[in-house]
């Protein structure tokens, strides 16, 4: 991979972000990126660091940014930025998860059956079901907020689109979120999800199936995974390629 390729993803990561904030604030090296409305959730209340920043001063700068919140979450999204502030940051208690980002390369054809677009209310529920499933200790208004946070998404890129998999009696089995700008030839796959009780049919793989073929166009198709888990073997096996990482850093407020 070119380093002008990392560099098209880390445009866009940075884009989307300051597309479905609610509030922005420019600091050297990044900004900081707010919503009210889903203040439990730490995607839309964090700081971004996309260029040469100064590390003694992150930890400062996310207090003050996100004053108030219950957590703090600085994202890096290169590999040198974060090796100049892990120090700083692991030092004030900040807990660091680097996460891989994975490129497709490969033909993109269309799929046998393919998945559909849905509209945000069509996923709530499953939605729903499965955070409670994966966080049983969280409140309802976490639950709400987690779920909900995918309308802001609607302003993050130039095309949005919730694509989902049904199950034969309708229900919505796996789905996902597929962000692409054309003009950039840049298009992500992100939340890929299936429902506990719809797990090894097959739904996932039509999702993202479709995901890639509706992307066709784009140059760069890529993706975020867990480094240590499961899934990112799965997506090897689909397709894509580890090309780099970025890095978050979390800490209770």
């Amino acid at each position: 991979m070119s380093s002008d390729e990392f560099a098209s993803i880390v445009r866009f990561l940075s884009s989307f972000a300051r597309r479905q904030a609610a509030w922005t604030e420019d600091f050297p090296g990044g900004f900081a990126v707010r919503n009210g409305a889903y203040a439990r959730s730490h995607d839309n209340n964090q700081l971004f660091v996309d260029s040469a920043t100064e590390p003694a001063l992150l930890a400062a700068r996310a207090d003050a940014l996100l004053d108030g919140l219950d957590h703090r979450r600085i994202t890096v999204l290169t590999d040198a930025e974060a090796r100049a502030c892990a120090p700083a940051l692991t030092a004030v208690g900040y807990d660091h998860a680097p996460e891989l980002v994975m490129v497709h390369r490969g033909p993109r054809p269309a799929p046998a059956v393919p998945a559909e677009s849905v509209a945000l209310d069509d996923l709530r529920e499953p939605l729903e079901r499965q955070l409670r499933g994966w966080m049983p200790h969280a409140d309802e208004e976490t639950i709400a907020h987690l779920a909900a946070r995918r309308a802001a998404r609607l302003g993050g890129a130039p095309e949005v689109l919730f694509l989902a998999a049904r199950a034969d009696d309708g229900a919505v089995a796996s789905w996902a979120d597929l962000y692409q700008d054309r003009a950039a030839g840049v298009a992500q796959l992100e939340d890929l999800v299936t429902a506990d009780d719809h797990l090894r049919a097959g739904h996932a793989g039509t999702v993202l199936a479709t995901a890639l073929h509706r992307a066709a166009d784009a140059t760069t198709f890529f993706l975020i995974a867990e480094p240590d888990d499961w899934p990112q073997q799965w997506y090897g096996r689909s397709g894509f390629v580890p090309v780099g990482h970025i890095h978050v850093f979390t800490r209770r407020a």
